[in-house]
């Protein structure tokens, strides 16, 4: 216990070198700034994260059911699909490429049809539509916001479907825009295009079949593993596919950002445990006389470097302390914080216009603060190793010959 009680009494005191106190406070500070770094930066992009998966949950669903060729008995797949228990709703669509016209202004446009109720239990994309989906129906069209900005298109105007079966045989329908649609998701609003489940079926001259079934599990984390099950249970010619196959690039991009995020401000961190090294080892220098007289009243080699390790312990853990309780308190305040900083600079950090949300999504995650304290603690406990061992080499005749 002599060593905790001396190691704690070290900490607290005043110190000869004052300049030893400053690298100490540095290293505290360091150690902070780092640790709560970590915590803003993860829990804004855990935020981000979670946004971005329930849009792309929210336009595709957990599970889509395909088949080349369309699936012409979608009766039978559903009944197949909702005797997994996982499984909650099932709900056809249609989807294919057709070619949008607004007197001379051409682009190409994703065409999906779907039944606006049952849709609503399989996905968020009636809740995108601004106009709601009582007006999906006949020869109405939603369109996406971004492709009507881009295209001069305003609700109430009348656009021109074009689908071509063949060379010399065009499908063409005229359609009047009902509404936009706002997903949040740039490439998804500049290209969609919405009818009825019906309509659809009519143009792309399907009859009673359907491109694909949209799937909602009770509980969406099970995706992958369910789809294996359903993937058996389907057989072929079906195809089973989750919404991580349909956007994988962009899952594994916000993974990887998360993970390089993590290691480049982690080294806040390493900088600061060195500070915490440096002070340690001049504290031995310091307290030489101390360590002789400590060794020749009958002290062991390992409670003299316990001694200092202690010190790098008390170091580290008040900086993680310090920085687990400011970042927490600054991630929950984000928002507020940017606020304050709009009104007294003027400046517009976070433009609602660009980024679709009214705030900036943050998700204090507590998996990521254990780990981020972990690897805090791992290295100010690295960082007191050697200047303990270099106390506990110290020769005692040779630290009190001149004292």
């Amino acid at each position: 216990m002599w060593n905790i009680f001396l190691s704690i009494r070290y900490f607290l005191a005043k110190r000869k070198e004052g300049i030893i106190s400053f690298i100490n406070f540095i290293s505290v500070l360091g150690v902070a700034l780092g640790v709560a770094s970590l915590i803003i930066v993860l829990s804004v992009m855990n935020g981000f994260d979670r946004e971005v998966k329930s849009k792309i949950i929210g336009t595709y669903a957990h599970l889509m059911i395909l088949k080349d060729g369309n699936i012409i008995y979608p009766e039978v797949v559903s009944d197949t699909a909702r005797t997994m228990p996982e499984v909650k709703s099932v709900a056809g669509f249609v989807s294919g490429q057709a070619i949008l016209r607004k007197k001379d202004s051409v682009n190409g446009v994703l065409l999906k049809g779907i039944d606006a109720e049952k849709e609503t239990e399989v996905t968020d994309v009636v809740s995108f539509i601004d106009s709601g989906a009582g007006r999906l129906e006949g020869d109405n069209i939603i369109l996406g916001s971004e492709l009507m900005k881009s295209m001069h298109i305003s609700a109430g105007d009348t656009v021109e479907l074009i689908v071509p079966h063949s060379i010399m045989d065009l499908e063409r329908s005229k359609f009047k825009v009902a509404g936009s649609f706002t997903s949040g998701r740039y490439d998804y609003d500049s290209n969609i295009a919405i009818v009825s489940l019906a309509t659809a079926q009519a143009f792309y001259r399907m009859k009673d079949a359907v491109t694909g079934m949209a799937v909602r599990l009770r509980d969406g984390e099970d995706a992958a593993a369910v789809k294996s099950k359903m993937q058996s249970l389907m057989g072929y010619p079906y195809i089973v596919k989750s919404w991580m196959d349909l956007d994988r690039n962009l899952v594994m991009a916000l993974a990887l950002e998360k993970k390089m995020m993590f290691i480049i401000l982690g080294l806040i961190i390493i900088v600061a445990c060195f500070n915490i090294c440096s002070s340690l080892i001049m504290m031995v220098m310091e307290k030489t006389r101390d360590i002789g007289i400590l060794k020749a009243i009958g002290a062991n080699s390992w409670g003299v470097s316990s001694v200092f390790f202690l010190e790098g312990f008390f170091i580290g853990t008040l900086g993680v302390a310090a920085g687990v309780a400011g970042g927490i308190f600054i991630a929950n305040r984000v928002n507020r914080i940017l606020g304050f900083m709009k009104r007294v600079t003027g400046w517009d950090l976070f433009p609602h216009d660009v980024y679709y949300f009214s705030e900036i999504p943050v998700r204090v995650s507590s998996v990521d603060v254990c780990m981020i304290i972990t690897f805090a603690m791992m290295l100010a406990l690295a960082a007191g190793i050697y200047p303990a061992w270099k106390a506990s080499r110290l020769d005692p005749v040779q630290a009190i010959r001149y004292e």
